[in-house]
């Protein structure tokens, strides 16, 4: 038979060979949001029934589904009791790899409704699992029938996106050798052929009790269950590419054993990183919550041995954010292990390798690839596989290699790890040469698009028309922003100082005399003197692109700008139309561009605002930095699961109103739960130094709302500590309240000091 395939002994036809039965769909009787679960590479988007419905009456159905590495395995879960859609009661996805949901019967034949449970459960762990518990409460026998339908269109997530494509590949059918579908009801095998020739398959094996048959893509079972009593129900979804698991994680067999390696998994971790704690409740469930986010944006990556005869291993980063950006973004990941070096430095030194593993090593036009680069996105799906798309891996980022750069430094001064810094060496002055070629024509690195498909705006904000004038004209050519060029300044100086380490004293003192030329070069260029303000980039003709906008505000902390500039940037960040109350806004209200509910035109990001606060304790704008951060908090609090957002509007804090959620933002996403953390070493100002064996406490500030704020299992180098800190009330009239730092407990012998 010319179109039958076998792999490994199984054949398959195309699914246009065969009638495949269908089974009507239902729109529940309420309409449901939605929830994700996410499970390293896997996530899952239901409503919160823990139904993927056939149908909807809007078109978020779209872009529910189970996915994993950018591929929709699943997209239909439908549960039915009697052809209807079963009523929600409750439900639970505090944990993020699991949801538990708890519905009833509505009226069905014969039987009354809300007199039949359905306990749910679902967990994410290398597969899908669920299991179904039901219990008849009537006081008679009764029977229904109850189906799960199932479908997979292998849709590319790009597709699911919005991306075109001209062409995908096909459905297939499993098939006996005689062409007839297996008869068994034990299993069910959801397929595809893609256009690069791999097969795809969604793999189903049921447990406890198998359907009674099976109808196309839908198991049916017929309950009889006498008064009281209960049945279960379950199954195991896994996905394979030509016969092998897609999945990183390795997957047990049944869901007793996937809950339980996921918790044993999360209390391991939990058991390493720092516990941090206020007195403030509501601030601890926010930081709870972010415990549980890095743990649940932990996504693993192939990693080569650099032992041959050894095997690869994995790395753990933290992907970008959830459901569309569960992948590996250079300056997403870089900034979020950043941000939680105090929590756990194991993310940044394996964040590190990572990407150096993917370092650009080729000039590529179509994924802006050059050599030293470091990455902006990887992708893996059927559309990157056949290059419709550059992402294996895309390179179009301007700040992703200096950003890396300095969280190569960042990492040491945390942990003295020299096996990593020597490992990695050759990685970054390799980074640092592409710096230096990007530089060597104009003396700024900047940034402009090569690929059909690449991103025409290349630095954190990457949208379209973000990078605009005063007079809210988007500028064109080559751009240079502002806080590339302080990234560029920081890695310089950081590096330079890891050379001296290294006794590689040509390379520091040229690094450290490349970075006071910069500075000079910078504060001439970017100042704009009618508005005592630092420009938002360079256009491609070197002219400013003069807006009001927070990127200065990253400017700070680098050490970048002149003393007299870096007052008179934090000043202005605190006026009206740049500080909502709730954060600083991306563009200035007063700008022609501004528009509140714009990604990037007046929108406030949380992580931004963690770094502008780190720039303005760097300068002595401590009660400023504690505003902002109190802003920033507050929102938190007021969002669901106090869980900050990518983004918000940059509407203005009233009396009464809450902050204004932007409609479509990841949520969590790796950069803004990174934020808590950035802000609570923001407050304490630990500066560590781990070479030296010190760890400086440099003016710890709390702000109002918080009185006291406690650091357990904090690691420097090799040493773990408790530390806790205590503020006290202004003495008098326009004091600043005092905090002071105790050591609790110490293992290892570093030295501490705290400067007031």
């Amino acid at each position: 038979m010319s179109n039958q395939i076998e792999l490994e002994g199984r054949i398959f036809v195309p699914a246009s060979e065969l009638d495949i039965p269908d089974w009507g769909c239902v729109v529940s009787d309420r309409n449901q949001p939605t929830l994700t679960l996410k499970d390293d590479d896997l996530f899952l988007i239901t409503d919160t029934l823990g139904n993927i419905s056939g149908c909807s009456r809007d078109e978020t159905i779209s872009s529910l589904g189970l996915f994993c590495r950018d591929t929709r395995f699943l997209s239909r879960l439908e549960l039915q009791i009697a052809g209807r859609s079963p009523i929600l009661l409750t439900c639970n996805a505090d944990k993020g790899f699991a949801l538990s949901a708890l519905c009833t019967n509505p009226t069905i034949p014969n039987i009354n409704a809300e007199t039949i449970s359905i306990q749910r459960e679902i967990v994410l762990n290398g597969s899908l699992f669920e299991e179904l518990t039901i219990h008849n409460y009537n006081t008679t026998p009764v029977s229904f029938e109850l189906s799960l339908s199932f479908d997979a269109d292998f849709s590319d997530l790009f597709e699911i996106r919005g991306f075109g494509r001209k062409q995908r590949g096909g459905l297939l059918r499993r098939v006996q050798p005689d062409k007839q579908v297996p008869a068994t009801v034990s299993e069910l095998t959801m397929a595809y052929l893609g256009l690069d020739g791999a097969i795809l398959e969604s793999h189903i094996q049921f447990a406890h009790r198998l359907p009674d048959y099976l109808k196309g893509y839908t198991a049916i079972w017929q309950i009889e269950l006498e008064s009281h009593a209960s049945c279960q129900i379950g199954y195991r979804l896994e996905m394979l590419m030509n016969n092998r698991p897609v999945s990183r994680v390795n997957s047990p067999m049944a869901l007793f054993q996937a809950k339980a390696a996921e918790m044993m998994e999360e209390d391991h971790w939990r058991s390493q990183i720092t516990q941090i704690r206020t007195d403030n409740p509501k601030l601890n469930q926010a930081i709870e919550r972010a415990e549980q986010d890095v743990y649940l944006l932990r996504q693993s990556f192939d990693l080569a041995s650099t032992n041959p005869s050894q095997p690869s291993s994995k790395g753990t980063v933290l992907s970008a954010g959830v459901p569309w950006f569960c992948t590996l973004f250079g300056r997403d990941a870089i900034i979020a292990a950043s941000q939680v070096l105090i929590l756990d430095p194991t993310i940044a030194r394996e964040t590190l390798m990572v990407l150096a593993q993917y370092q650009g090593k080729v000039d590529d036009e179509w994924r802006e690839e050059q050599p030293g680069k470091i990455l902006h996105e990887l992708r893996m799906g059927e559309m990157a596989r056949c290059q419709e798309i550059p992402h294996t891996p895309y390179y179009g980022t301007v700040d992703a290699t200096p950003l890396w750069l300095m969280l190569y430094a960042e990492y040491y001064a945390w942990t003295h790890d020299t096996a990593t810094l020597d490992r990695l060496w050759s990685n970054a002055v390799a980074a640092m040469a592409w710096v230096d070629r990007m530089c060597a024509e104009t003396g700024y690195l900047r940034y402009f698009r090569t690929s059909a498909r690449g991103l025409v705006n290349q630095g954190w904000k990457d949208s379209g028309d973000c990078i605009v004038d005063r007079q809210g004209k988007i500028a064109t050519g080559p751009i240079t922003l502002c806080e590339v060029q302080a990234y560029v300044y920081a890695a310089k100086i950081r590096m330079s100082e890891l050379a001296r380490i290294r006794q590689e004293n040509d390379l520091a003192s040229r690094w450290q005399q490349e970075a006071q030329q910069l500075k000079q070069r910078f504060n001439h260029d970017f100042w704009i003197p009618d508005r005592d303000f630092i420009a938002l980039a360079l256009d491609g003709a070197g002219k400013q692109v003069d807006s009001i906008s927070s990127n200065p505000g990253q400017c700070l902390q680098q050490g970048l700008l002149y003393p007299e500039k870096a007052k008179s940037v934090a000043e202005r960040l605190r006026a009206p139309d740049m500080f909502s109350g709730w954060g600083i806004r991306t563009l200035s209200s007063q700008s022609p561009a501004y528009n509140p509910i714009g990604y990037h035109t007046g929108s406030v990001w949380p992580h931004d605002n963690s770094l502008i606060t780190m720039g303005l304790r760097s300068v002595g704008a401590v009660e400023q930095a504690l505003e902002v951060a109190q802003g920033i908090l507050d929102m938190t609090v007021h969002q669901p699961y106090h869980r900050p957002p990518e983004l918000f509007c940059g509407y203005e804090r009233t009396e009464g109103q809450s902050p204004i959620q932007y409609p479509v933002a990841c949520s969590p996403q790796a950069w803004a739960t990174g934020t808590i953390f950035q802000l609570l070493q923001m407050m304490v100002n630990l500066v560590p130094d781990a070479p030296s064996n010190y760890l400086r406490i440099l003016d710890p500030a709390l702000p109002s709302n918080i009185h006291q704020i406690s650091f357990k299992n904090l690691r420097v180098g090799a040493t773990s500590l408790d530390l806790e800190f205590n503020q006290r009330d202004a003495e008098g009239e326009g004091l600043r309240a005092t905090t002071s730092c105790r050591v609790l407990k110490k293992r290892g012998n570093l030295r501490v000091t705290i400067e007031a």
